[in-house]
């Protein structure tokens, strides 16, 4: 972590802001797709998927107000747990996008370049060293997976 008082790189408080306000709509959106499934369920009987989808969206809610929370705060578990996060989103987001045939491609698109983007950032080596991040390597696996990359040591 860098020394007390020092300053968070700009982009990283923007990006604990729009953190924060998407965990923010998440958790009302779980709580409130969670909701739904218990008043389905009550009076149909159907109502589990809106209660799985619920809980789902709510976990991430929370999951990104931590990210939101390490990032204002230069946490070195933010740095990893964000990038691991974000990589997960992406697997998402082409998954989302090979399931439903190619239709929609603007919004899994959208979201796959704008993830991408985040995760270049975040590698940037001020940014990297905001958050006492190693100077290369990947998080969870560290450089084991550098000869495979062109340019790297």
């Amino acid at each position: 972590m860098t020394e007390p008082g020092a300053a968070r790189p700009q982009g990283i408080t923007i990006l604990a802001v729009l953190s924060f306000i998407g965990g923010v709509f998440a958790v009302l959106g779980g709580l409130g797709a969670l909701g739904v499934g218990v008043l389905l369920t009550a009076v149909t009987g159907v109502g589990g998927l809106f209660q799985v989808l619920g809980i789902l969206v709510l976990v991430l809610g929370i999951a990104e107000l931590a990210i939101g929370y390490g990032f204002w705060t230069l946490k070195p578990w933010a740095w990893t747990f964000a990038l691991v996060a974000f990589v997960a989103d992406i697997v998402i987001e082409v998954l989302r996008f090979l399931s439903w045939g190619g239709y929609g491609f603007t919004g899994p698109l959208v979201s796959i370049v704008i993830t991408a983007i985040v995760i270049y950032y975040l590698n940037q080596p001020n940014v990297r060293q905001a958050f006492g991040a190693p100077a290369s390597g990947f998080p969870v696996v560290g450089n084991a997976l550098d000869k495979y990359i062109p340019g790297s040591k």
